[in-house]
């Protein structure tokens, strides 16, 4: 009885975690959305919904904590329990993330734009989210192969962030009436490369949740802010 009531914590937390990936994706996407579009009213959605995201990470920190303490989980049980604890800091941190972008989109005051820079910005957010999506898919179905892959899509982000850091600073050089907005493109593109960051973080999560192993896959991946 004891066991099936733990199970069904379990199972709980898993689904919990689930939608607050997908809360966090989704912010992600209408946060870049919203700066691209210049839509104030969407980013003020994006701000207004963090609440909820940081609520259910407290909620799955503290729910982890009391099934340690309470019922002294076997070993993969606990790697599952910190696997959803650690990956839903991450998620939480990403979730910032896209919280910072919107309130870029709010402090825009209709400074010239370069066309150029939000296209690859709006490109590099559609391929974070997919790595987003990804990495939330492979946690449910427990593919380590598959959150190794992930994990190998954040070079591609990192690509993008050097490609848009050069374009930007020489259009600022030519125009000097797009360095405003070249600062919030600046600011954007370092905020979706460090998510991309976060996602890593929970790929290696994922495989130490099958192997009990932590693994770097990521040789330029950190955990700092």
């Amino acid at each position: 009885m004891l066991r099936s009531q733990f199970e069904e914590q379990l199972s709980k937390l898993h689904n919990q975690f689930y939608e607050m990936g997908t809360d966090v994706s989704t912010a992600i996407h209408k946060s870049v959305r919203a700066f691209v579009d210049h839509d104030r009213k969407l980013a003020q959605e994006v701000i207004d919904n963090d609440e909820k995201i940081n609520e259910l990470e407290i909620h799955l920190e503290k729910k982890s904590f009391e099934m340690i303490a309470l019922q002294q989980p076997m070993a993969s049980d606990l790697r599952t329990i910190i696997t959803v604890m650690k990956a839903s800091s991450d998620l939480e941190r990403m979730g910032d993330h896209a919280v910072a972008i919107a309130k870029a989109t709010i402090h825009v005051k209709g400074e010239e734009r370069i066309p150029d820079v939000e296209a690859l910005i709006s490109d590099m957010s559609e391929k974070v989210k997919k790595m987003v999506d990804a990495v939330l898919q492979s946690y449910i179905s427990g593919d380590v192969e598959m959150a190794k892959r992930i994990a190998t899509r954040d070079e591609e982000i990192n690509d993008l962030f050097n490609i848009i850091h050069r374009l930007t600073i020489r259009e600022m050089k030519e125009n000097v009436d797009t360095i405003i907005a070249g600062n919030d493109y600046l600011r954007v593109a370092s905020f979706l490369e460090r998510i991309g960051d976060y996602v890593t973080n929970i790929a290696e999560w994922i495989v130490y949740l099958s192997t009990g192993k932590i693994t770097e896959l990521s040789a330029n991946n950190d955990n700092n802010d």
